[in-house]
């Protein structure tokens, strides 16, 4: 009598569902990865000098904080910007960026402490600690990129690519020296990468809307 193979047990639901929500959080990193390679490319100038000797910006764009600390979000920004520097640059300024919108501490002053306090990161420095929007913060950090050659505005890629088109509408002669920052690598800041891709989609359609509503609006009264 010829004995029966045992069939393979097939994967049971909860199993099913787990394989899922992996390949679903797989998909959404690598899609987040992908977005934020993309914007670490756009808006960028094609007079940014990066030979030695050379003056240089770099704009570190605060986020909301509550406390006494910089947050893993403002860290990771004043990282970037660091990393960002032309270390053959004749002057390399950090513009710190932004008001206490959260809380009794300015976000620039919270970027500066972390920046010299804790990495020992070398000045200049320049504070602005008064604007409350990303436009203010380019529009306020404006008298310091005229004297730059190399103009690079450190954040997540998506925030820092509104930030570009800002400085465009705003001086577009200063967005022709944007130079990319070192803002996107790979698995870096994995775990919230994703929401700040979504959020920063959101804000750049947003801003497509606004535009798209003003150009109407003057269109209107053109009439």
């Amino acid at each position: 009598m010829t004995s029966r193979r045992p069939r393979a047990r097939r994967p049971g639901r909860p199993a099913r569902a787990g394989l899922g929500l992996a390949l679903g959080l797989l998909g959404a990193a690598l899609a987040a990865e992908a977005v934020s390679e993309w914007a670490s490319r756009r808006e960028l100038g094609a007079l940014a000098e990066n030979r030695p000797g050379r003056a240089e910006a770099v704009v570190v764009l605060g986020y909301g904080n509550r406390g006494h600390r910089a947050n893993a979000i403002n860290r990771w920004r004043v990282r970037v910007g660091l990393r960002s520097r032309n270390p053959a640059a004749s002057v390399s300024t950090l513009v710190l960026c932004g008001g206490a919108v959260h809380g009794d501490v300015s976000e620039a002053e919270l970027l500066a402490r972390h920046a010299r306090d804790e990495l020992g990161a070398p000045g200049p420095f320049v504070l602005d600690d008064t604007s409350r929007t990303t436009w203010e913060n380019i529009a306020h950090a404006v008298p310091v990129l005229e004297g730059a050659d190399r103009i690079v505005i450190a954040s997540d890629p998506l925030h820092a690519l509104r930030a570009r088109r800002y400085l465009r509408r705003q001086r577009p002669d200063l967005a022709r020296r944007l130079a990319r920052a070192d803002d996107q690598r790979l698995g870096e800041m994995a775990w919230l990468k994703p929401l700040v891709v979504v959020v920063g989609l959101e804000a750049l359609r947003r801003d497509a809307r606004d535009r798209r509503a003003r150009r109407r609006a003057r269109a209107s009264m053109g009439r």
